[in-house]
């Protein structure tokens, strides 16, 4: 068990071959709503859609990492709660492993420094965005915890 979230399966023979890249995503929810970014024109999943976060640089902590961005991407300050999954997916030039974490807003303004667009939409109209798929987990999982199918705050893994 890692100290900031669950176990990470291995991600098998992909690993081996291809680069791990270890990145954070925050589920900010305000009055029923979650802050989801659209990646900039230029980038690799250009378009689409995703929870803000980014690369944990090395020696950094997960929680310092979201602070970090979130602060340089959009202009906040969080606090850094529970994790609430952390999986991998293979995409075809790395492997992504993603800790997503429940954030709180604490000051400032959100502004899209890094991103294209950023949108507060309710749970069930997430299916309307077209997520990064290593994003889907988290989508799975917050829409759950809306439903009162999953305990707000139990952590997950995948």
């Amino acid at each position: 068990m890692r100290e900031d979230g669950p176990a990470i399966p291995p991600a098998g023979p992909a690993t081996a071959t291809l680069p791990l890249i270890c990145v954070t995503a925050a589920v900010i929810e305000e009055a029923g709503r979650i802050l989801i970014a659209q990646r900039p024109a230029g980038d690799r999943l250009a378009g689409l859609w995703e929870f803000p976060g980014g690369k944990i640089e090395a020696g950094e902590e997960p929680a310092a990492c979201l602070v970090r961005e979130l602060y340089e991407e959009l202009g906040v300050e969080v606090a850094v709660e529970e994790c609430l999954l952390v999986h991998r997916h293979r995409y075809e030039h790395a492997v992504i492993e993603l800790a997503s974490y429940r954030v709180r807003h604490l000051a400032g303004t959100f502004q899209p420094h890094a991103h294209a667009a950023l949108a507060w939409v309710r749970p069930q109209e997430m299916g309307r965005y077209p997520f990064a798929p290593a994003d889907l987990p988290t989508v799975a999982l917050v829409q759950a915890a809306f439903s009162g199918r999953v305990c707000s705050g139990e952590a997950g893994r995948t």
